[in-house]
């Protein structure tokens, strides 16, 4: 009795809403969203403090041959000042510095980026999975991908409360994805960058049930005498 009643505490307890102050649903999307319509999978992302060439065609007092973007995604551009280029391919961010310079500064800007030197990016995984750890991405994986790198969630994840914690402009975010919808193609799948850390909650109640049959012989073996 004792047993069953501290099974329907874990129950309650196991129902209650995702992590407090974190946006769930709909909301977790504006944190940390799919993956862009229309943007190739393997192409790389730009992360902290990856070194790169900016040129703008015929103005080499705009031109940079080697500028570091910042450890908050943030690369600092002659006349426009501060724009953020973490998680953007070399073409988005050719495109939103072309776009700036053109409002003000000049006509018809031709800018190229290149990444001539890319830090190796990581994505943490922790919490009820299989083999946790820090693992080297390239290009922009989703949630289930690195949850596949971390040979899947355990049998007693809570997969409707996996949390993606990220860095946006310096301050630390973080949003509440339930991975049971997103494997049945209920939700989007959402893009994780470098820096990011994936962590897996635990199912009380699994965990009590589990817990509860492994001793369960042993309980039967006492009622018997």
């Amino acid at each position: 009795m004792r047993r069953v009643s501290a099974l329907a505490l874990l129950a309650l307890a196991a129902c209650q809403s995702p992590r407090a102050g974190l946006p769930h649903g709909a909301d977790a999307y504006g944190v940390i969203p799919p993956p862009a319509a229309g943007t190739a999978r393997n192409e790389y992302r730009i992360g902290p403090l990856d070194v790169l060439a900016v040129t703008v065609f015929q103005e080499p007092d705009l031109t940079q041959a080697g500028v570091q973007v910042d450890a908050a995604g943030n690369l600092l551009m002659p006349l426009i000042g501060t724009i953020h280029a973490g998680g953007k391919t070399a073409h988005q961010l050719s495109a939103e510095i072309a776009g700036e310079l053109g409002k003000r500064y000049l006509v018809d800007p031709q800018v190229t980026v290149a990444v001539t030197t890319a830090v190796s990016q990581q994505v943490t995984v922790e919490g009820n999975v299989t083999l946790p750890g820090v693992y080297d991405i390239t290009g922009a994986p989703t949630l289930l991908e690195a949850l596949a790198r971390a040979r899947s969630p355990t049998r007693v994840a809570r997969l409707q409360e996996v949390v993606v914690f990220r860095t946006v402009d310096g301050r630390r975010a973080g949003a509440v994805f339930d991975v049971a919808a997103i494997r049945n193609g209920r939700a989007p799948d959402p893009e994780l960058l470098g820096g990011d850390v994936v962590v897996v909650g635990f199912d009380a109640v699994k965990g009590a049930f589990r817990d509860f049959l492994t001793t369960a012989p042993l309980v039967s073996a006492f009622r018997t005498f």
